[in-house]
């Protein structure tokens, strides 16, 4: 039985992860020759045309991968000695994968034409609604800010929030190579191992389906620049279908209901620290804006990843420190809440981002602050005479 379960996610993983291999690089020379580039702007960190369709290939190969799954397991009753609800649980992937087409469909026309915010804010709006119309909202709280159970008027108004607030903050963290597919890719491991643990093979095989198709997305990102004209950006369609899914996997595995999986004390926090990076930078980003009296929705350099990039580190290793970061708060959290309550590992997260931010804010004024020093051929000056 062991060798069947650890099969039951790891055909899928291969399947997502062989499907992407073979779509993105036709996806590439569509673009290429079609010249569907990503703009050069002051804001961009590249400084020459790359094409921006890599994640046309995400929520195709999503939704073929889970019909299939979901059809296999339901139908067929696949697995009955595992106790799979399907009958619970299938409208909740139904109304993802609508929820994923819609946010395609939208991303795809916004890469290609241009889609206004005020329109990718209503399809967000109405793909967030999908969740909690499919039965999946936030119930319970688990003693965070000593709240546990929480009514369908509060929790489902607060799972459309909290899905918009993802989608946004994965969008916004897409600012260089490998960032938001890393971190995406991460996040989708990490809850795909707690899906599996917990018996919940649909969402576990959801997970790693998109763990699985990032994997090629990531290596033609990062490493495509050492290849001739082989890079490739996801664009909105990919990091929208991206939050939706990631947003997803955290809002099922968060919520109390036994036909996903069995009750757990730490699981709201488990479930949502995997996201911790992109979303507590978006929040940072959105109130520094606020204090400036700025547009909350003007785009700046004010990200965790432009700081890094501003202090002199590559994009390579910006990228590397942020998913270690990311890494570190996730084993940290998902350690603590089987031991300490819910409270205390939120407020150790706040007080380790808050003096991580506040170190960095010391560093990034020190540098600033050092003399400019212009050498011409015919002076030459050490630092100790400056």
């Amino acid at each position: 039985m062991a060798t069947v379960k650890i099969l039951i996610i790891l055909i899928p993983f291969l399947l997502a992860l062989y499907l992407g291999r073979s779509i993105i690089p036709f996806i590439y020379l569509i673009s290429f020759k079609k010249r569907l580039f990503d703009p050069v702007n002051a804001r961009k960190t590249h400084g020459h045309v790359i094409p921006r369709l890599g994640g046309v290939a995400f929520a195709p190969i999503q939704c073929c991968l889970m019909t299939l799954a979901v059809v296999i397991f339901h139908k067929y009753n696949f697995l009955n000695d595992l106790h799979l609800n399907t009958g619970e649980i299938l409208p909740m992937f139904l109304l993802l994968i609508t929820g994923l087409v819609t946010l395609f469909v939208v991303g795809i026309a916004d890469d290609l034409i241009g889609v206004s915010y005020k329109y990718k804010f209503i399809a967000q709006l109405l793909t967030a609604t999908l969740l909690p119309v499919s039965g999946l909202w936030i119930n319970d709280m688990y003693g965070v800010f000593f709240i546990t159970y929480l009514p369908p008027w509060i929790g489902m108004p607060l799972t459309v929030f909290g899905v918009m607030l993802i989608i946004n903050a994965v969008n916004l963290i897409d600012g260089i190579d490998g960032l938001c597919s890393g971190l995406i890719m991460v996040s989708s491991l990490i809850l795909g191992v707690l899906f599996a643990i917990e018996n919940a093979w649909l969402h576990a095989i959801f997970a790693f389906v998109t763990a699985g198709m990032l994997i090629p997305f990531y290596y033609f990102n990062v490493l495509g620049a050492s290849k001739r004209r082989r890079r490739i950006f996801m664009g909105d369609t990919g990091s929208l279908t991206l939050g939706f899914s990631i947003a997803f996997l955290a809002i099922s595995f968060s919520m109390n209901n036994k036909d996903i999986k069995p009750f757990s004390e730490g699981a709201i926090v488990a479930a949502f620290t995997t996201l911790m990076v992109p979303v507590m930078d978006v929040a940072r980003v959105m109130w520094v804006r606020f204090s400036n009296h700025k547009s909350l929705f003007e785009p700046d350099r004010n990200h965790i990843h432009h700081k890094f990039l501003d202090l002199g580190f590559s994009h390579r290793l910006t990228m590397i420190y942020i998913l270690l970061i990311a890494l570190f708060f996730s084993v940290f959290n998902i350690v603590s809440v089987q031991f300490i309550s819910n409270n205390i590992v939120l407020a150790l997260d706040a007080v380790l981002w808050t003096l991580f931010h506040v170190v960095f804010h010391k560093v990034e004024t020190s540098k600033k602050a050092e003399p400019a020093i212009t050498l011409n051929k015919n002076t030459q000056i050490s630092y100790s005479e400056a």
